[in-house]
Formats: C-alpha cells, sequence, structure tokens
C-alpha cells in the first residue's frame, strides 16, 4: 500500500497553490507533511483523497488512479479533515455505526468496530451524549474514531491532536504511531514537535513546491543552521572579559550574553554548523578563573529548519 504523487498540479483561477509536487509514502511509513498557511498541504490532501480534482499531474493510492478510479480510492482511505465533519444532533455511538455503514463495514461487524474505536479513542465517558455538547477535544476524538472506523490502509490526518489537552495529546501519538507500522500515515500539523514525536519522515512545502524531503535526522544534517551552546557560570567572574575572550575562539560567530540570574551568568555561544566548541568554551572559562555551572549545545531543531525553508 502507497502513495504516489506525480507532477502534481493544482491551480484556483489564476492562483498556483500546488506546483508540480512529487512524492510517495508507503505502508509502515508516517509521513509527516508540514508548510505555513497557504502553502498547499490541505489542497494537496485533499485531491489525495478525491475531494478536489487536480490541473495536472496524477496520484494513485495502491495502483488507483484518483480520478478514474476514485470509489476504490475512498475505500482504502480514512480521512480526519481541518475542519471536522460530525453531526452534532447525534451521540458518538450513532455517528459511528452511521459512518460504518456508509464506508461499507459488514453489518456483523459494526457494533464490533465501534465499540474499538470509542476504547481506543477515549469515548467511553461520552458515548451517548450529543456531539454537539462535547468539548473541542472529544469532538476531535470523535473525528479521529470516524477516521478509522472502517480499518483503512491510509489514514490523512490534519491536525489530528488540535484542542487535546497534553494527555491526549501524547495518548493520540502513541495510537498514531502504532498504526503507522502497518498502515500508510499522512499527517499535517503545526505542532513541530508532534512531528518530531511521530513521524519517520517530513516533508515541508512552500509557495506550493516542496522544499525538504527527508528523516527529521536528515533535515537537521543539511539544515544550514548554526550550532548553539548555551553557557552557565558563577557570576564572580569579569562578564565582559569572559565574553570578549569567547568571542576569540575559532568557528564561533556570536557571543549572546543571555541573563543575570543573581548567582550566575548565561551565554549563548553560536558557531558553524557541525562545530563543537565545548571544550574550547570550557578552557576559556577556566582561563578567565570563572566557575562553570552547565554547559549544553544544542543542534537545529524542526522548528529551525521549519523558518529557514519556509521565512
Amino acid at each position: 500500500m502507497s502513495i504516489k504523487v506525480t507532477n502534481l498540479t493544482k491551480y484556483y483561477g489564476s492562483y498556483l497553490a500546488v506546483d508540480d509536487i512529487t512524492f510517495e509514502a508507503k505502508k509502515g511509513e508516517i509521513l509527516g507533511f508540514l508548510g505555513p498557511n497557504g502553502a498547499g498541504k490541505s489542497t494537496t490532501m485533499k485531491i489525495i483523497t478525491t475531494y478536489l480534482p487536480p490541473t495536472a499531474g496524477t496520484v494513485e493510492v495502491d495502483g488507483f488512479d484518483v480520478e478514474e478510479k476514485s470509489l476504490d480510492v475512498r475505500k482504502k482511505l480514512g480521512y480526519l479533515p481541518e475542519l471536522n465533519p460530525l453531526y452534532y444532533d447525534m451521540t458518538p455511538v450513532e455517528y459511528l455505526d452511521f459512518v460504518a455503514k456508509l464506508d461499507g463495514v459488514p453489518a456483523s461487524d459494526i457494533k464490533k468496530r465501534r465499540e474499538e474505536m470509542i476504547k481506543v479513542c477515549g469515548l467511553e465517558s461520552v458515548r451517548t451524549k450529543d456531539i454537539g455538547t462535547l468539548s473541542k477535544g472529544f469532538k476531535q476524538r470523535v473525528g479521529l474514531a470516524q477516521a478509522m472506523i472502517n480499518n483503512p490502509d491510509v489514514l490523512i490526518l490534519d491536525e489530528p491532536t488540535s484542542g487535546l489537552d497534553p494527555n491526549q495529546i501524547i495518548e493520540i501519538r502513541n495510537l498514531i504511531k502504532k498504526l503507522g507500522r502497518e498502515k500508510t500515515v499522512i499527517l499535517s500539523t503545526h505542532i513541530l514537535s508532534e512531528v518530531t514525536a511521530t513521524c519517520n519522515r517530513v516533508i515541508i512545502i512552500n509557495k506550493g513546491k516542496i522544499v525538504a524531503d527527508g528523516t527529521p535526522e536528515e533535515l537537521q544534517h543539511k539544515s544550514k543552521g548554526q550550532s548553539v551552546v548555551t553557557l552557565e557560570v558563577k557570576n564572580n567572574c569579569d562578564k565582559s572579559a569572559l565574553s570578549g575572550s569567547l568571542k576569540e575562539i575559532r568557528n564561533v560567530n556570536k557571543v549572546e550574553f543571555v541573563k543575570d540570574t543573581g548567582d550566575s551568568f548565561v551565554f549563548n555561544i553560536y558557531g558553524d554548523k557541525g562545530a563543537d566548541l565545548r571544550e574550547v568554551i570550557s578552557g576559556k572559562v577556566t582561563q578567565n578563573k570563572a566557575v562553570l555551572l552547565s554547559m549544553q549545545a544544542k543542534q537545529s531543531s524542526l522548528e529551525d529548519i521549519f523558518r529557514e525553508l519556509t521565512k
């Protein structure tokens, strides 16, 4: 099972929303699909799920073309759009039974699948309440349950943890990782820590074009960002002298005084990408007769990379 997108282009009138993009997502892969607002993420997902036709290019789901075999594609998919499609006058039990019938779940299996989804998505306490009365978090869980009710081979999730509290987010992340072992999952979100924690591959799209594709580690390695070391020393030293000494280090581009905590001075030292400055910094601290309290090296985060590629 895979999704194959080839030279996909989409215009809205004269506006180019998706610009000749090509990628694949395979079984057992959780693909994080990232980009700023208006980048073309939702348009791409709507084309994959047959909600929109492409202007040019092709999309195949398990070998079925989304234009020529749209009904076959829909049987393979579970989709949670950004705007959750719920009937507020139904209860979760009624709604999941209804969706299961629409999705072609055999009548003999509907109750079993519904109860599995209610348990997996934590809906036991609200199963007989009207959906319209539920909190945003519970509504989101109902939406997740409907996306998975037919046990699809492919899951397309647009902001799946929106409105959930931290405990619920961790539960849903674990669920997505479990599902990703045997399904193809595309996950779109603005919460970049969620991508790092959940996805084993990332695509970043900007202005309709793919600007990055790889594992979080690969993107980090390719990043043009700097290495950063956060240094904390006791404040019984000459702050200016230490700062000047740190600036003399080879491959250091900038020394930033962050704060005086009352007991200590905190600096950020920015160096060339890949440079390990810790040993030399430690030597400069000793040279200036300062007391080292802590030193922490930081690599470019996914957030840093995202900003670098989409600013």
